[in-house]
């Protein structure tokens, strides 16, 4: 493994890099990860230097596109199958999103499907994104599920480290993400891979071999 460690701000500036190299008519990220690597706060970071770049800038949250408790919860509230399965409204991201933000569509964003503490949909307007646009998606099991974004980052923390973050009343997610990596191997999808496991200290690896 090649690892190049970097500060938080130079990690944010590379990959403002990268998805400024996008040709595409809107640039649709996954920031993919647990919550416990930090993907809500590297996807907020990257807002403010891309409209800084001239970018209209999207941010989505995979916790604003849960599914309703009655399928969400079918088995139980610390079901780790249902956790990996049927948590997440990837077909509602997908309409409201992504395929918005595809070369044929009307750059129209959807921020929020589901309040899950309400357990009922925000009622929010959709955003229409200017050109060269980019929106910005945080959340875990984002990638392997075919959706299309046109740049994926991978947060990465090493089973031990993931487990040592876990907090008690998310400790029942665990197996979802041994499961990731068994079935998906985000590590090798990602379009950059970012190791995680020192706070404050992130590193990207440049090749998972050697």
């Amino acid at each position: 493994m090649r690892v190049r460690p970097v500060t938080p701000e130079l990690l944010v500036s590379e990959l403002v890099e990268r998805i400024e190299k996008s040709s595409a008519r809107w640039t649709r990220v996954a920031v993919d990860g647990a919550p416990e690597a930090g993907t809500g706060e590297l996807a907020d970071a990257l807002v403010e230097p891309l409209r800084v770049a001239g970018r209209d800038v999207a941010r989505v949250r995979m916790a604003d596109y849960l599914r309703p408790a009655s399928l969400r919860l079918e088995r139980g509230r610390e079901d780790p199958d249902s956790y990996y399965e049927s948590w997440f409204d990837l077909d509602g991201l997908r309409r409201e999103v992504l395929n918005p933000l595809a070369e044929g569509g009307n750059g129209e964003v959807l921020p929020a499907l589901w309040d899950a503490g309400a357990d009922r949909s925000p009622r929010l307007d959709r955003v229409r994104l200017a050109e060269r646009g980019v929106a910005v998606v945080d959340g875990p099991l984002l990638l392997g599920a075919g959706l299309p974004f046109d740049f994926t980052a991978h947060l990465w923390l090493p089973p031990a480290a993931l487990e040592r973050r876990t907090p008690d009343a998310r400790r029942w997610t665990l197996p979802a993400y041994r499961r990731y990596t068994d079935e998906v191997g985000p590590e090798r999808l990602a379009d950059v891979l970012v190791r995680v496991d020192r706070p404050g200290r992130p590193a990207i690896v440049d090749s998972l071999d050697g």
